[in-house]
């Protein structure tokens, strides 16, 4: 019965993570990032990424609708703000990929690789507000009693740490998924995410919208 409730709380934040965070065109975004670096300092960031990446979902699972209590955010607004960024982030991505993906690179050559592993690459790109709001959301979530509470911040942890996982490989073979696509196809495919990702960021817009409007038209 523990395992299942554990087991439960995996599948539940596992998918929810994965199409958030979107880590095949993530990695694509990677490797047009990194390009000015050597494989060996790719490699490192990969593992950065997959560090930072894994933090940022935990405190956001563990601690992050207590930090909303805190500062008096309601989980609408987190969701408003969450997907106003994601969305236009992810506008800016669709109409113009390559003014894009040239910036990246000017900055990572430019940076370091210990500054680009959290900014921008751990932070707005692979774990940004859409997926803290997920995150949060999933953490908000946690059942009443306290036993039952663990079991899920269990499953949902051991979810994050599975798409941190995921994560570190395919950044760590950007390289390959993107010779194996050719540059058609992987210009296709971050169109394809960003309009994805556009979608989600509306998505998690609106939710946030209904969420405030919701008890006002229900007076």
């Amino acid at each position: 019965m523990f395992l299942n409730q554990a087991a439960n709380a995996f599948l539940l934040g596992f998918p929810a993570l994965f199409s958030i965070i979107n880590p095949v065109a993530g990695a694509l975004i990677f490797h047009e990032a990194t390009a000015a670096f050597a494989p060996a300092e790719r490699v490192r960031i990969a593992r950065r990424v997959g560090l930072n990446s894994l933090l940022v979902m935990l405190l956001a699972l563990w601690t992050g609708s207590y930090v909303l209590a805190f500062f008096g955010i309601s989980l609408a607004a987190l969701r408003i703000g969450g997907g106003v960024v994601v969305a236009l982030f992810a506008w800016e991505l669709l109409k113009a990929p390559e003014d894009w993906e040239a910036r990246k690179r000017d900055q990572a050559a430019r940076s370091s690789g210990e500054d680009i592993a959290f900014f921008p690459l751990t932070l707005p790109i692979t774990t940004g507000p859409g997926t803290i709001s997920v995150a949060i959301t999933l953490g908000s979530d946690r059942p009443e009693p306290f036993a039952n509470a663990l079991l899920f911040f269990a499953g949902t942890s051991a979810a994050a740490a599975a798409m941190a996982l995921v994560i570190l490989v395919l950044y760590r073979f950007a390289d390959r998924l993107a010779s194996f696509l050719g540059r058609s196809g992987e210009r296709t495919l971050t169109r394809l995410s960003a309009f994805l990702l556009l979608c989600i960021g509306v998505q998690i817009l609106i939710t946030g919208v209904v969420d405030v409007l919701q008890p006002l038209l229900g007076r």
